[in-house]
């Protein structure tokens, strides 16, 4: 595991980190809705109970087992979330639960109300962005990933999905959950963890070789295939299945771009970034100085343009959601429609009773075995069409 690699100066801030004294989120945030998935846990859709103010809450069961990567999770976004391209960090609660249960952490973070990059991707027509709106996202990844770098920390997991956008179209970084704070006398990993179709050759030798080592710029090859998705829409070899995928990445040559249609810049930044022998690979700072993404419009012209883009994405949804329940035929629908204006990365969760009962279980304090002593709520099935 990462956590057994830790230097002994990271080892040591990581133990003021007392899971047992934080305090319960009952009464301060509620959960709306699932968003998505992260490292070791569900995200949420939150909102704090005073203001109204919303915010992404990611909830994770403290097993002893990933105690130490919880922990790093929240050392990392409470040292480094105060940059402008790293989702703010508000806080974190635990929920105490019955003896022989695991208490759940809830991570408490910016609301990127836009969605993913890759929730970008796929509400674009032809699931192609435009080459400006690619160099600007990359440029936003990379000033994040610099901050980072800088102070020592390898994010690990860069794809479309840990890219988010919030409604002004600015970028932010997210889920530190597989992050790792380097050695600063080595500066080299040799931890085997991330997302296959994203994942570095020099990441992916690790789980072939104990020998085999990874500096920060494993980050920027997962930004060079962020770049692929974002320009054709997924990911390199993600039709094959997750572990051939892996067996391939070090043994194919580096991928490049399909179509001639980008400039000789994009094709320049591609050919640099995804570069087999990370020890040939340019850092952070030597890629934003790349013409790709030095020589690119105003950023407040390409937000403009991004802005609108996601406008339209609420309003096509907003519609969809009218339609859909025009057409329902259920006079019980009405209050369980998603709020207004939503952008397309919110994902419901499966079984909206569900998530509701389970909702009841973390604010009131409920066990899961007195739930299922229970009889079903008469409304249990309101939200299923």
């Amino acid at each position: 595991m990462a956590h057994q690699m830790m230097p002994q100066s990271v080892n040591c801030s990581l133990d003021d980190i007392d899971l047992n004294a934080l305090k319960d989120p009952a009464g301060i945030f509620e959960l709306i809705e699932v968003v998505g998935n992260g490292t070791y846990g569900q995200v949420y859709k939150g909102r704090h109970t005073k203001t109204g103010q919303l915010a992404a809450i990611k909830v994770m069961d403290v097993t002893e087992e990933e105690e130490e990567e919880i922990k790093l999770e929240i050392n990392v976004l409470k040292k480094y979330s105060n940059h402008r391209n790293i989702a703010t960090y508000y806080g974190a609660f635990i929920k105490k639960t019955s003896a022989g249960k695991d208490d759940q952490l809830w991570l408490v973070m910016e609301y990127c109300g836009a969605g993913s990059v890759t929730d970008l991707v796929k509400s674009t027509k032809g699931q192609s962005l435009k080459e400006e709106w690619i160099a600007y996202i990359c440029r936003e990844i990379l000033r994040g990933l610099s901050y980072l770098h800088t102070n020592k920390v390898i994010h690990r997991d860069i794809k479309g999905q840990n890219v988010l956008l919030t409604d002004n179209a600015e970028v932010k970084l997210v889920d530190f959950g597989v992050s790792a704070q380097l050695d600063k006398t080595i500066g080299r990993r040799n931890t085997f963890i991330g997302t296959p179709y994203w994942m570095a050759p020099e990441v992916i030798a690790c789980d072939e070789n104990r020998d085999a080592t990874y500096d920060n710029r494993s980050d920027l090859w997962s930004l060079g295939i962020t770049a692929l998705e974002m320009a054709e829409s997924q990911p390199p070899l993600c039709d094959l299945h997750p572990m051939r995928a892996l067996f391939l990445i070090p043994r194919n040559p580096p991928p490049r771009l399909k179509s001639k249609k980008w400039s000789k810049k994009f094709h320049g930044f591609i050919d640099t970034v995804l570069v087999k022998d990370y020890h040939q690979r340019p850092y952070t700072e030597q890629l934003l100085k790349h013409p790709f993404i030095k020589e690119q419009p105003t950023e407040r012209q390409v937000r403009i343009q991004l802005k609108d883009h996601i406008d339209r994405c609420k309003k096509r949804k907003q519609e969809k959601e009218r339609d859909d329940y025009r057409y329902s035929g259920s006079e019980n629908e009405e209050e369980e429609l998603p709020t207004a204006g939503e952008p397309s990365s919110i994902i419901q969760a499966p079984g909206g009773d569900t998530l509701r009962r389970n909702f009841q279980q973390i604010q009131e304090g409920r066990t899961l075995m007195q739930n299922a002593e229970q009889q079903q709520p008469p409304n249990a099935n309101r939200n299923q069409k």
